[in-house]
């Protein structure tokens, strides 16, 4: 197969595999701290949580980025994406261990959030900055299986990591600080990782690089209004984050409800709930892994068939969110963990599948010069898209999560936007 003997290309280039092994460790990471973070808020037995407690807490942790993401864009522009993942992770491997002793000396919730606040802070910029520097380390013929291999290998340690953070927690009722300071283990390794890569590697040309950050931030505004600009003029590149923001909004609302129906209506007890979710998410993680191996074959095929080549990553976006349309309701409306799993493994698969496609859109549409802001904003629009989804979640779903209300608009929501894309299409 094509795809497997790129694969294999892939990982002969030893800057393809530096950068890989960063994305690994860091997203691995990412997923102990954030797994940990969930179980602290909703699993904790001196905690009721509610879709609106669920809500708050993504609030509070992601919404002040939509304010730093655009500031990261214009600094990734400027500053060394190597140095940018070394310091990066160093950063959060201490503020991750400042949560840990937050959680042991039982601080008050203000305080706890604003400790995660700061390494969610960092992590718009280290994962903006992984996916602006992978054209970088691979030749555009093979950014597809790139765009398939390296964010969806990453999500599946961000999976593994959760998984690892579940164990954890399950074997016993006061880990959540061990489990943090796990995640801070494997943020100081991305950094040692980041380390074995030359300063300038990633980019952005030196003619680019700002080393001052007043200079900089000073010219934050006219990059922002710059980046925004060339993307307006790259359309498909912007059909495509408007495709992918409006599926990150679906899985977002579904991503509460599974929560609440883990908590209350398909379990008994705290450890029972939390093996739920971690089956939910494994399967979620499987479908991460089938969107790697399904996504270059069915663009090829589309290319194939429409002799597209830009336009042909949009198509297969349509195609992600009609299938979504059609088996989300079907699979969501028993309300039974079972099907529910299969679910997650389809919903997995196909938003993964759109996200290689937006990402390899926007990586072969926009300039190297803008890449760090354009991810930046694509980055924002996640975090937004997320959290608003989370807030209309919670005006909908009862307190056990069951809500066909929700199920049926979230399928007509993948049905809207797979209709306006298609009409979207140029003549």
């Amino acid at each position: 197969m094509a795809v497997l003997r790129d694969l294999r290309v892939l990982l002969r280039l030893r800057g393809f595999r530096r950068l890989l092994a960063v994305r690994l460790l860091s997203q691995s990471a990412d997923g102990v701290y954030q797994v940990a973070l969930a179980t602290y808020v909703v699993f904790s037995p001196e905690r009721q949580s509610s879709p609106a407690a669920i809500a708050s807490a993504m609030a509070v942790l992601l919404l002040p980025y939509s304010l730093i993401g655009p500031f990261a864009g214009v600094l990734l522009d400027r500053w060394r994406r190597r140095q940018v993942l070394l310091y990066g992770n160093l950063l959060r491997a201490v503020l991750a261990s400042g949560t840990a002793l937050l959680i042991i000396a039982g601080v008050p919730d203000w305080l706890f959030y604003a400790s995660a606040l700061s390494v969610t802070a960092v992590n718009r910029f280290v994962l903006a900055a992984l996916s602006a520097a992978l054209p970088r380390v691979v030749d555009s013929d093979r950014l597809v299986v790139a765009n398939a291999l390296s964010p969806t290998v990453g999500t599946l340690a961000a999976t593994a990591g959760g998984g690892l953070a579940f164990a954890v927690r399950l074997a016993g009722s006061d880990s959540d600080a061990v489990t943090v300071l796990l995640g801070a283990g494997l943020y100081l390794c991305a950094a040692l990782a980041a380390l074995r890569m030359a300063r300038g590697l990633l980019g952005p040309d030196p003619e680019l690089v700002r080393p001052r950050l007043r200079e900089a931030l000073g010219n934050t505004t006219q990059g922002l209004t710059a980046g925004l600009r060339h993307l307006a003029e790259r359309h498909v590149a912007a059909r495509a984050l408007a495709a992918m923001t409006l599926m990150r909004f679906c899985y977002g609302a579904l991503t509460v409800m599974v929560l609440m129906l883990c908590r209350y209506a398909w379990s008994n007890s705290e450890s029972h709930g939390l093996a739920l979710l971690g089956l939910a998410v494994a399967a979620s993680g499987a479908g991460f892994f089938a969107a790697a191996v399904v996504t270059p074959w069915a663009v090829d095929r589309l290319r194939t068939a429409t002799r597209l080549s830009p336009d042909v990553q949009v198509r297969w976006v349509i195609v992600c969110s009609a299938a979504a349309a059609v088996l989300e309701p079907g699979l969501g409306l028993p309300f039974e963990p079972a099907p529910m799993l299969v679910a997650a493994f389809v919903l997995g698969l196909i938003t993964q599948g759109a996200k290689i496609a937006t990402d390899t859109v926007v990586q072969t549409s926009v300039d190297d010069g803008f890449r760090g802001r354009i991810f930046s904003l694509y980055d924002v629009l996640f975090n937004v898209a997320f959290v608003a989804a989370a807030g209309v979640a919670a005006l909908m779903l009862p307190p056990d999560g069951h809500s066909p209300l929700l199920v049926v608009t979230v399928a007509l929501l993948y049905a809207a936007t797979a209709v306006a894309t298609s009409r979207s299409w140029p003549a």
